[in-house]
């Protein structure tokens, strides 16, 4: 008996990925660790994977921030962490190499169901996969924020946002101050306070509100300023754009989160189009 239990001890050992790190078994995920040591030579020079951050010959810029484990987190200084798995490798012998993902659904680029913040929301099924796709495309505009001071509702006055725009992305000091590229969370980023919410409620037709950071609600209004925007049920909010190197006007807007019963966020593409 003890023999066996060896052997199957054994096994386990042998068949299940360690989650702290990469083995000969299980590699680095791709593109998570410095390469520079490795050289190219050959034909696999051709073998280097082209990350843009524009296509199209500058018509169509992504605004979605790549994940990495040093991409910041909500409330923490260590930022996301390991978020793959790689526990099918083909250097294992597997077929095919399958992933596997774990991580918050507010972290990175993503998008908040009014179930984030209302409970009987959350109870009543308003996730994301009720979210108006509608509403999560169309045309609307990027707007720089004036950059000394949260959106309050004398700043949302001071835009001049005309009526009947429905979508706005508000680039603000987060942008300048590259938050979204810093791996400890920062409570002095710029978001909503609560008076600028219900100024957008109920002097605008704005129904898509995207924001540069991890929270559209100044840390100081951080439930208000939310409980103001997702009680109607009918604003939707992008959080963690990623607005640099993107003139201010009028764009195509197209964002698709996943349908995920049940969930209150999910990580979200985001593009806009000239």
């Amino acid at each position: 008996m003890k023999s066996l239990l060896l052997l199957l001890l054994c096994a386990a050992a042998l068949i299940i990925p360690s989650l702290s790190g990469a083995t000969s078994a299980y590699p680095t995920v791709p593109g998570t660790v410095d390469t520079s040591e490795f050289s190219i030579t050959g034909e696999d020079k051709t073998l280097i994977p082209n990350r843009r951050e524009v296509y199209g010959d500058g018509r169509i810029f992504d605004i979605s921030h790549r994940y990495t484990t040093d991409m910041p987190a909500f409330e923490s200084d260590e930022g996301i962490g390991q978020f793959l798995w790689l526990p099918k490798s083909m250097k294992n012998g597997s077929l095919a190499n399958n992933s596997e993902m774990k991580l918050p659904a507010h972290t990175g680029t993503h998008v908040d169901a009014p179930g984030h913040v209302f409970d009987h929301y959350f109870d009543a099924g308003f996730d994301v996969d009720t979210l108006d796709l509608e509403v999560l495309n169309g045309p609307g505009l990027l707007v720089d924020v004036p950059r000394d001071k949260n959106i309050t509702a004398e700043v949302m006055k001071s835009l001049n946002i005309p009526k009947g725009v429905r979508r706005v992305l508000f680039r603000t000091l987060n942008t300048d101050r590259r938050l979204m590229f810093k791996k400890e969370f920062d409570t002095s980023y710029v978001g909503f306070m609560r008076d600028g919410a219900k100024w957008l409620v109920e002097n605008t037709d704005i129904k898509l509100v995207g924001i540069d950071y991890l929270s559209v609600a100044a840390y100081d209004d951080l439930i208000p300023s939310h409980l103001e925007l997702l009680e109607g049920r009918e604003i939707i909010l992008v959080e963690s754009l990623k607005l640099d190197d993107v003139k201010p006007g009028i764009y195509s807007i197209h964002c698709l989160p996943l349908r995920l019963l049940g969930s209150e966020g999910s990580p979200i593409r985001c593009i806009l189009i000239k």
